[in-house]
Order: structure tokens, then sequence, then C-alpha cells
């Protein structure tokens, strides 16, 4: 919690530069009266006002607010729709240049969501899941990786041979894991180092070991 104590000559001198410190407004603060002021008896035994202001903490504000104070510094002129539920809040992106903010391979919008899930969860007394995406780019990006892993593994099943798709971050790693998972008669690895690691369907039969044919996600 990001709390600082003030003293002025009164409470609400006191209040106002709490909130100064704190960079908020008033709705989004508590104040304790810790010292009431006192003048005194002929300027004699005088107190100040002394109160402790302490910021509501609002994840979700908090990664919202980010996300449209990072477009305005950029020029790009973004709607965000915001959908929370219970701990799980996505952003979704839209506009003419959205583009700009998915990159290739949706690199850009995932180092986008990293920055949001930082800013919004440094306070959160419990995480919160931030997605950002751009115009239900995740879902399709989603069901192509789906399609192309089975198809993959139709073609190392019918060659007997494994198949080497290309370097993929751990996200798309994980949805390829999870659409090929049931099925008897493949097996998937993570194999290399980062930023190098790459997904290999191993059918359980091998026509010829060891042979790797290389598969490159478009």
């Amino acid at each position: 919690m990001r709390m600082v104590s003030v003293s002025a000559t009164t409470v609400e001198l006191a209040v106002a530069e709490g909130l100064r410190q704190l960079n908020v407004g008033r709705e989004r603060a508590e104040v304790v009266v810790k010292t009431a002021p006192s003048k005194g008896f002929f300027g004699f035994g005088a107190r100040p006002a002394v109160v402790e202001v302490s910021i509501i903490e609002d994840p979700v504000a908090d990664a919202e607010l980010f996300l449209r104070e990072m477009f305005v510094t950029m020029r790009l002129a973004i709607k965000v729709n915001k959908q929370v539920k219970g701990r799980e809040v996505t952003f979704d992106l839209s506009g003419d240049r959205v583009a700009l903010l998915i990159g290739k391979q949706g690199r850009t919008l995932d180092a986008i969501q990293l920055l949001v899930n930082a800013v919004g969860n440094k306070y959160a007394k419990k995480p919160f899941r931030f997605i950002v995406d751009a115009e239900g780019y995740r879902e399709r990006h989603r069901q192509k990786l789906v399609y192309q892993a089975k198809k993959l593994a139709d073609k190392a099943v019918l060659l007997g041979r494994e198949i080497s798709m290309e370097p993929m971050v751990a996200s798309d790693r994980k949805i390829i894991h999870n659409a090929l998972q049931e099925r008897n008669d493949v097996k998937t690895e993570s194999r290399g180092e980062e930023p190098n690691r790459a997904i290999v369907i191993v059918p359980k039969t091998l026509k010829r070991a060891n042979r790797v044919i290389k598969e490159r996600v478009q």
C-alpha cells in the first residue's frame, strides 16, 4: 500500500498535500487523522494536524490508465474495450493503426501485455491476469496454430518422421502441446534454448530414426 504521513496547520491542508505527493484524486485515497490540530493557549502547546493518506488500490484502473496514456504518448487513436471476469481482465484494442500494436507473430502485443501485467499487479494484494488483445487477434492466432499443429501431426504420422516447427514463444508452444495432447499417435516435445526453442512433433512409430523435417509457421 502506498501511504504518506503529512502534517500541516489544518487537516484540509495536510490531506491536500498528501494527495499531491501521491498524485491521486480524493476518490482514490483513504485518510486517517492521526493528530487533530490545536492552536494551544496563547500560542503555547500548539500542534499541527497529522494525517496518513493512502491510495485505495485499483489494479484494473491502473492497468487501463497505463494503456490509454501509452497510446496518447504514441499519438495513436486506439479504442480500449475492457471485459472483467473475476481476476481475469481483457483489454481488446481497436483502431485504424491497431496492426502496429500486434507486430510480427504478435510479439509487440505480447510485450504490451507483459508491461500491463507489471503495472496492474505492482500493488495488487492478489494478482490479476491481464490479457491484451487486438480485434480478436489472439483467438484467430490460436485457431491458426491448432490447425497447423493437427496438419503437421498427420504428416508426421504419414511419413513416420519427426517434424520440427519453427521457434516460437512459450505461450504458442503451449497451444501446440494442448492441441495434440489427446492424440495417441504422436507426442510433442520442446527442444532447444530460448529464443530458439521449438516444438517437435514425434510420431509413435518412426520409419527413419533421427530424421527431422523442418516446417515453418507462416
